[in-house]
């Protein structure tokens, strides 16, 4: 069996935040995993809002989470607080080549009709390639799967929430 990180989009989180009993099953269950769920900045940046509720519920979630580049963040693997021991991907996620890339695969992806192409979901794809073997978790499948079929080799797996 192979170990995959995981890696959340924005649909996640907002299932998270809505109390969805399959996410919130999902994440509990990702809480033995030996690294944490990756959220990558744009995917918080683009789910947070500051009211209480908001903020309250995201403490809970993101404890159990990595947001790589991030000092405050929890470290993404279990056991050990050197960032590039744990986990070289999280330690450098994104490079000029890596937005480049997303760029172009807003270009390539066949993405569902009446879809617009959506620069965050190409960088999630990124991000899981960068961590390979990955999956991600995603209310949008179609959308993930059109941009993750625009790399080569990469090994990741969708999982809709």
């Amino acid at each position: 069996m192979i170990a995959r990180t995981v890696v959340y989009d924005a649909g996640m989180l907002v299932a998270l935040l809505r109390d969805s009993s399959s996410a919130r099953l999902l994440h509990h269950g990702l809480r033995a995993a030996p690294h944490r769920p990756v959220v990558i900045g744009p995917v918080l940046a683009q789910a947070w809002r500051p009211d209480p509720e908001t903020v309250h519920a995201f403490s809970q979630y993101l404890k159990d989470c990595t947001v790589p580049q991030t000092r405050e963040s929890t470290p993404p693997v279990r056991g050990v607080s050197s960032l590039p021991a744990g986990c070289v991907a999280c330690a450098r996620t994104f490079t000029l080549d890596s937005y480049k890339r997303a760029g172009a695969m807003l270009a390539e992806a066949r993405l569902p009709t009446k879809k617009r192409p959506d620069v965050i979901d190409a960088l999630v794809v990124i991000a899981a390639a960068l961590h390979g073997p990955a999956q991600i978790l995603t209310s949008d499948p179609d959308d993930i799967a059109a941009y993750t079929a625009t790399l080569d080799r990469a090994d990741i797996v969708v999982e809709p929430i």
